[in-house]
């Protein structure tokens, strides 16, 4: 299944790669003939979105690979350091839009054509849209950062163009030229940022920082499905390797289950782990036998060998549930 996600994704990224090129030389042309800044921007971020697709390709390339002596939880970091180099791609790009607003405004470049350009930059609009959207869901499904990052990468294109779209529109009606050199600059600030949040997002992979809405969603997960056997949960961590989820953590069962039984407690969390979170999980649950201060948090009504009254069932929280020590009522 991990192996077909992987092999789907990289068919997908083949295909908005091949669209990119294709859409960044309409763009061109449309820069040709109306030598408008506008359209010079949403070219730049489509020169981007090419150099990022064949980046995005190899990396999925690479990580589709299996796993191997050298790289025993698989090659999918690649995605972290492809999405780090688009979004670099990205900034370099709006630091040159601003350099050419700048020297337009020096030299006075008049804007021509405004009509055919419009129709160009229309067509590309609706394409990159609809690739966009299609990249993200693909990408969604099975976990690929790089995939998803193509996909972001479309759909902002599409708002800017839009942008562009609206402001050539303005420009063929009323001649205020002054409004390609404003748009232009104003691209050149947005497509900046967007760039900085990407390699924030990448830079975050590589250093294996922890997702926070994904881990509130497990824990209300575990919250809502939890079983009697299920003691204590804690020491949980995700670490993602590019499309995989690596999750480890510490569940506390009855002591007196046997290894059968409660390697099938462990099988029964990873199971419900999969299901809300897909197949492209690798779960590690270390088994810890529970202790005499366990019994003041245990819901187990038919246990024969209680050793203190039940007081209060403690809520696994994103606080707690992490920790690397067993949850326990403090006892005065």
């Amino acid at each position: 299944m991990r192996l077909q996600s992987a092999r789907q994704n990289y068919r997908v990224q083949q295909w908005i790669t091949l669209l990119s090129v294709v859409l960044f030389a309409a763009k061109i042309f449309a820069y040709y003939l109306t030598h408008s800044l506008s359209v010079l921007s949403d070219a730049l971020e489509s020169i981007v979105n090419v150099l990022a697709g064949f980046v995005g390709l190899y990396s999925l390339y690479v990580a589709a690979k299996p796993r191997d002596i050298e790289h025993p939880y698989g090659h999918g970091k690649a995605e972290f350091v492809s999405a780090a180099v688009e979004g670099g791609l990205i900034v370099a790009a709006g630091f040159l839009i601003m350099y050419e607003t700048v020297l337009n405004i020096i030299q006075h470049i008049p804007v021509e054509q405004v009509d055919k350009g419009l129709f160009i930059i229309a067509g590309t609009a609706f394409i990159n849209y609809f690739a966009g959207l299609i990249c993200l869901k693909i990408g969604r499904k099975n976990n690929s950062l790089a995939l998803q990052a193509s996909g972001k990468h479309l759909v902002i294109d599409t708002y800017s163009t839009l942008i562009i779209i609206a402001a050539l529109l303005v420009i063929f009606f009323t001649q205020l030229f002054w409004i390609d050199k404003a748009v232009g600059m104003v691209m050149s600030i947005v497509i900046i940022y967007n760039g900085y949040k990407i390699i924030r997002q990448s830079l975050a992979g590589i250093m294996d920082e922890a997702d926070m809405v994904l881990l509130k969603q497990m824990v209300n997960a575990l919250n809502k499905n939890r079983r009697e056997n299920w003691i204590d949960l804690h020491n949980l961590r995700v670490i993602k390797y590019g499309a995989v989820l690596h999750i480890d953590c510490h569940l506390t069962v009855p002591w007196y289950l046997n290894v059968s039984e409660a390697h099938d407690e462990v099988n029964e969390l990873i199971a419900l782990i999969k299901r809300k979170f897909g197949d492209a999980i690798e779960m590690f649950v270390h088994n810890d036998p529970c202790l005499d201060f366990s019994c003041f948090i245990c819901t187990k009504d038919d246990c024969t060998v209680r050793k203190n009254f039940f007081e209060k069932k403690v809520e696994w929280t994103l606080e707690n549930i992490i920790s690397d020590k067993k949850h326990q009522l403090i006892q005065t």
